[in-house]
């Protein structure tokens, strides 16, 4: 298929980029290259994509340029759309909330324009675990009700999610949102914990560590990741004329919402014991009260993904930081 990969320069987007070019697949991928997080990290990354044997094309282009998504989906023949590319951050959100209305809810308002007008056949797009905010539930189902976001970051995602659900109704768009629980693995992202983490250990450092260290994280490695992502795009979601409107994550619509994560939180307390291991240096931790828009906990029941389309992580939290470990001491030293 000829697929459209929105933050295809993004840490998510260059490994399904990665995948789906493996299965065979055209892709034209599409980011803005912003400075959220320093330029050069995603240049690299779509450096890396060129070097990949497959059928890739890249544009520069900003999901708010709403004539340069439509000139886009008109130019371009796309069969489906996987919708990554967004101004991430939960804290982020906090100092610049204007950057998170144009491309979460700008840009997505753009694709699905253009996934509207070009009959695209499947939309996946990201949403996020923040989206359960203030939720005390464990672990969060999608069957949960999710309108206590504690981030406009948050509010964001959600939003994305009662966007598709309206243009999956009211033209037909088979949209699946994948809420992503907390990925790490190489190429990752330097504003992430784990990345400062190990930045600050190897420096002999201080590392800080909010909620005295108590926060817990569905720690998910990002090849289970793209893993669930490829699985739910070959996987298009059907209208259920039965549905009593009481689960949200399904519908009349052809539209559904999965969590992807591990299932298996980790104490922050763990995973940095288990990142010393696999670095050889203890940490200097720093211990800090609980920041503005984090959550003490995350926890994904995956039961629905599972059953829709197999979806299995595999990756213990040991070999998935051994991967970063021996990427992150490469790429510094390079």
């Amino acid at each position: 298929m000829r697929i459209l990969l929105t933050g295809a320069a993004g840490f998510i987007g260059f490994f399904t980029a990665q995948r789906l070019m493996a299965d065979g697949h055209q892709v034209v991928g599409i980011d803005n290259l912003n400075d959220y997080y320093p330029s050069q990290l995603k240049r690299d990354r779509l450096a890396e994509l060129e070097k990949c044997k497959g059928d890739f094309d890249f544009i520069k282009l900003d999901l708010a340029d709403r004539d340069g998504i439509a000139d886009l989906f008109s130019q371009q023949d796309f069969e489906q759309v996987i919708h990554l590319g967004a101004q991430a951050g939960v804290r982020y959100s906090l100092e610049n909330p204007h950057a998170y209305a144009d491309s979460n809810i700008t840009g997505t308002l753009n694709i699905l324009e253009g996934c509207r007008h070009s009959q695209i056949k499947h939309l996946v797009y990201a949403s996020s675990s923040s989206v359960y905010g203030m939720n005390s539930k464990m672990p969060f189902a999608t069957s949960d009700n999710v309108d206590h976001p504690v981030s406009l970051y948050a509010a964001t995602k959600k939003s994305n999610e009662l966007m598709a659900h309206a243009y999956s109704h009211l033209y037909q768009i088979p949209t699946s949102g994948l809420r992503f629980f907390t990925v790490y693995g190489p190429w990752g992202r330097p504003d992430m914990a784990y990345w400062l983490f190990a930045e600050s250990i190897l420096k002999g450092e201080p590392i800080r560590v909010f909620n005295q260290g108590k926060l817990k994280r569905d720690f998910t490695y990002i090849d289970d990741i793209v893993e669930g992502v490829v699985r739910c795009l070959n996987h298009i979601p059907q209208p259920d004329p039965s549905n009593d409107m009481q689960d949200p994550s399904r519908s009349r619509a052809p539209y559904r919402v999965y969590n992807i994560g591990n299932n298996q939180p980790v104490q922050l307390e763990t995973f940095i014991s288990t990142l010393e291991d696999t670095l050889g240096k203890k940490a200097i931790k720093e211990y800090l009260p609980m920041q503005p828009g984090d959550v003490e906990a995350t926890w994904a029941d995956i039961d629905d993904l599972s059953a829709t389309v197999g979806y299995r992580p595999d990756t213990p939290l040991a070999e998935g930081l051994k991967q970063f470990a021996d990427w992150f001491v490469e790429y510094r030293n390079d």
